[in-house]
């Protein structure tokens, strides 16, 4: 059996303008997707595909593939999901589900499914890992999206991510002398990024704009005092909330906060940025937030 592991991400910068070609600046989490593959010959065409979160199964599904038809499932919705993938890979991989094998395919999501740190784009590197493919174009016509976060799982790094008017991504050593001074904090729900990248699209936005999340992301990247990175990052937080016309997470949650809180990725859920200040365990947990990580904790 062959075991392969994607990272999760986490999305430091330029948000939704990284589909309009904005520079991002993208970093691995720790925990990620698991996969596990047995190939055996047997003449029966069929895939026992079986998907567990956290180590609890969730989803089981067998399909024939030589009819791609669903067979069996516990989950018809997210058993059609992986169906279409899978005739993805078929159509794209010259090696997988061409002969007369039965394929045991195995996934493990390491985090809870509302943590927002990338359960499908850790599906579509693992796939096309193992299938030899594409996998920026697995995911393109499986689930669409910018694409930055297939560069993190594929590079297991950060990296600086550019998706217009092509493609393009350099690894990124992103170690900032005060990250254990950052912390992550969980907002207790998934945000729908779907819904929030239709509602940003639907908006008229300049180049000039999009220029300046490039700007911000260099320097922010490039930052090496976490005075003046706090200070970038509220100027990004409020650049955003003035375009989307949205209050910032600080606002709705954090108004007394003493330091900065950035969103991050999909506005209104996932989690957000911050870093320590005296007794911050305590003021988050007052607020009804429990789900705090230390940098080094979650970032790889």
């Amino acid at each position: 059996m062959g075991e392969i592991f994607s990272p999760g991400k986490l999305m430091l910068t330029s948000e939704y303008f990284a589909i309009d070609g904005a520079l991002v600046l993208a970093v691995p989490t720790r925990l990620g997707q698991e996969f596990s593959f047995e190939e055996k010959e047997d003449e029966k065409y069929l895939i026992f595909w079986e998907a567990y979160h956290q180590n609890e199964l969730w989803l089981k599904v067998v399909i024939d593939y030589k009819n791609w038809q669903i067979l069996e499932t516990n989950i018809p919705t997210s058993a059609g999901f992986i169906l279409k993938t899978l005739k993805n890979v078929q159509s794209l991989s010259i090696i997988k589900f061409k002969s007369n094998l039965t394929y045991n395919l195995k996934t493990n999501l390491q985090f809870p499914a509302d943590y927002g740190l990338g359960s499908s784009s850790t599906l579509m590197n693992n796939l096309a890992e193992w299938a030899e493919i594409d996998a920026f174009y697995l995911n393109k016509i499986s689930l669409g999206g910018s694409g930055y976060d297939i560069a993190v799982a594929k590079e297991k790094s950060a990296v600086l991510y550019q998706s217009v008017p092509e493609i393009k991504y350099e690894k990124a050593d992103f170690s900032p002398s005060f990250k254990n001074e950052l912390i992550f904090i969980h907002l207790n729900q998934k945000q729908d990024s779907r819904e929030g990248i239709n509602f940003y699209k639907s908006k008229n936005k300049s180049q000039k704009l999009v220029d300046e999340f490039s700007d911000l992301t260099r320097n922010i990247f490039l930052c090496d005092e976490l005075e003046n990175f706090s200070d970038l990052m509220l100027i990004h937080e409020q650049k955003i909330s003035d375009f989307l016309e949205i209050p910032t997470v600080k606002t709705r949650f954090f108004a007394d906060c003493p330091v900065f809180v950035k969103s991050l990725g999909a506005w209104g859920g996932d989690f957000v940025m911050s870093s320590k200040f005296e007794g911050f365990k305590d003021y988050f947990w007052g607020k009804g937030f429990h789900t705090i990580f230390d940098y080094s904790d979650l970032i790889y």
